[in-house]
């Protein structure tokens, strides 16, 4: 029984789709929805801007403030709520990091630009690969 899930989510729709399955089919789970900042891009902007922030952990939150928003909006929509979480640093990493904590990831199949699809790799093949729990990709 999945009651504990980890939903990595990006701006993109695929991401949202991740959270929408989640919600129609594990009802009842508690769900984390994890924002990743400062991955490696093509010029290398995020990374580049976080580390010129004065306060780190406050601009990270301040960039993941959208993609949560949008989450929560999603969320109240089937009376659920969720937990946020922002790590900083490559998007795969990150979620592999958190794995262990939960019982399945919901990942979208796929997110963000093509250049940075092309610079850091596809995220949800990483977690595929290297995840110590069951991912599911939604599209």
């Amino acid at each position: 029984m999945i009651s504990r899930v980890l939903v990595p989510m990006d701006d993109s729709e695929m991401a949202q789709r991740a959270l929408e399955y989640v919600l129609d089919n594990h009802p009842d789970a508690e769900i984390t929805v994890l924002h990743v900042v400062g991955g490696p891009s093509a010029m290398g902007g995020v990374a580049t801007a976080l580390a010129l922030e004065e306060d780190l952990e406050e601009a990270a939150q301040e960039r993941a403030q959208e993609v949560f928003d949008g989450a929560r909006n999603l969320a109240a929509k089937y009376d659920a709520e969720i937990t946020t979480e922002v790590q900083l640093g490559h998007p795969a990493r990150a979620i592999l990091n958190r794995a262990d904590d939960f019982d399945a990831v919901i990942i979208g199949s796929h997110g963000g630009s093509v250049a940075d699809r092309l610079v850091v790799g596809n995220v949800a093949q990483k977690v595929f690969r290297n995840s110590p729990v069951p991912v599911i990709a939604a599209r």
